[in-house]
């Protein structure tokens, strides 16, 4: 049919430019097509029913567990009736709401609470967590650090992991949202928590990735190597932004979409922002991997530009550490999320 198979992301196939422009996604027979022209997306639809046997279930409204709802001021896209599902499998819809998925004055440790039997019902939250994660990056942090007890899980870790649930009872259908009037201009804001593991003593990476006003990319992950201070876990979590900016940028190119604007990075360490500008190899960096150095590369070709924000606009924090629920409400109002069954 004359689509072309996407480079960065081998399940779109895209094919025209402009107005007869067409994306394709598709994850095994399930199939979701995009385009301005609905006379080309029946032309496509014809074409695959020639071939193959479709079902046509016309405007997207459910894909694979996501919600989609469409209005002029933009598309929401949540995961409401699969958590509704996950509250009622785990018994907890009647479950007295919370307003934030941790508790800021205790870090979970391997070695505490008591070994639980069976570890499988433990193992199927955390599981159905991780997929609910795609529309709900106000759990990404939580999340992520429940899943680093998959193999010995205790009765605290069960019980953190109950929280969550009970934090998800306060607004089953909160979701991403994009607006339709954002420019499409991206913007990041890249953060770390020095040491944060009890166990290992490793940093968290945290970042938020914007078009325009949409959250489009996140990610709170636990550093595969000791950092020796904050500055070196800021720095690290700067090159990780960079790699998902230029594996955005590629994929925004398939999708006709050619930004040549410098990608902002918001930053709350001085130190870190003057290690990837300054091209001298100091003493306290030279041990730091060369593909950290990533970071000074891109910034030097104009990919990137970097700009220091202070820690209370720093949108990227809750990904990294735990926070009392009024701070935590505060950091996640500014992600754009919007509650789609929540009354106007």
């Amino acid at each position: 049919m004359g689509f072309k198979q996407a480079v960065p992301d081998n399940s779109l196939f895209t094919i025209g430019k402009d107005e007869s422009f067409v994306a394709l996604l598709v994850y095994v027979d399930d199939i979701v097509i995009a385009s301005a022209d609905l006379k080309i997306i029946q032309e496509v639809k014809t074409q695959l029913s020639t071939n193959f046997q479709i079902k046509d279930l016309g405007p997207l409204k459910y894909f694979l567990g996501l919600e989609v709802a469409r209005h002029s001021k933009g598309i929401a896209v949540c995961q409401g009736k699969y958590t509704i599902e996950l509250l009622e499998d785990t018994g907890f819809t009647n479950a007295k709401p919370v307003y934030s998925p941790t508790v800021p004055s205790h870090k979970l440790s391997k070695d505490e609470g008591e070994l639980l039997e069976d570890n499988s019902h433990y193992r199927r939250i955390i599981g159905k967590l991780l997929y609910l994660t795609v529309t709900r990056p106000d759990i990404s942090f939580a999340t992520k650090q429940l899943s680093q007890f998959l193999d010995k899980p205790t009765s605290l870790h069960l019980q953190a992991a109950y929280r969550v649930l009970r934090y998800l009872k306060a607004a089953p259908g909160q979701g991403l949202f994009f607006p339709s009037s954002s420019d499409l201009l991206l913007k990041a804001f890249s953060d770390s928590a020095w040491g944060a593991c009890v166990d290992t003593r490793k940093s968290v990476t945290g970042f938020c990735i914007f078009l325009g006003n949409a959250l489009i990319s996140w990610k709170s992950k636990k550093q595969p190597t000791v950092s020796k201070s904050s500055s070196e876990a800021e720095y690290r979590a700067l090159a990780t932004t960079t790699c998902e900016i230029q594996w955005l940028k590629f994929l925004l190119a398939e999708l006709g979409i050619q930004n040549y604007e410098e990608v902002a990075i918001y930053c709350d360490s001085k130190s870190a922002i003057a290690i990837a500008e300054n091209p001298v190899f100091h003493e306290r960096t030279k041990h730091i991997e060369l593909d950290c150095h990533l970071v000074r590369e891109k910034l030097h070709k104009g990919l990137i530009k970097l700009f220091h924000i202070s820690s209370e606009n720093q949108l990227a924090d809750p990904f990294t550490k735990t926070h009392c629920p009024a701070s935590f409400q505060s950091y996640i109002s500014k992600l754009g999320l919007l509650n789609l069954y929540n009354p106007a």
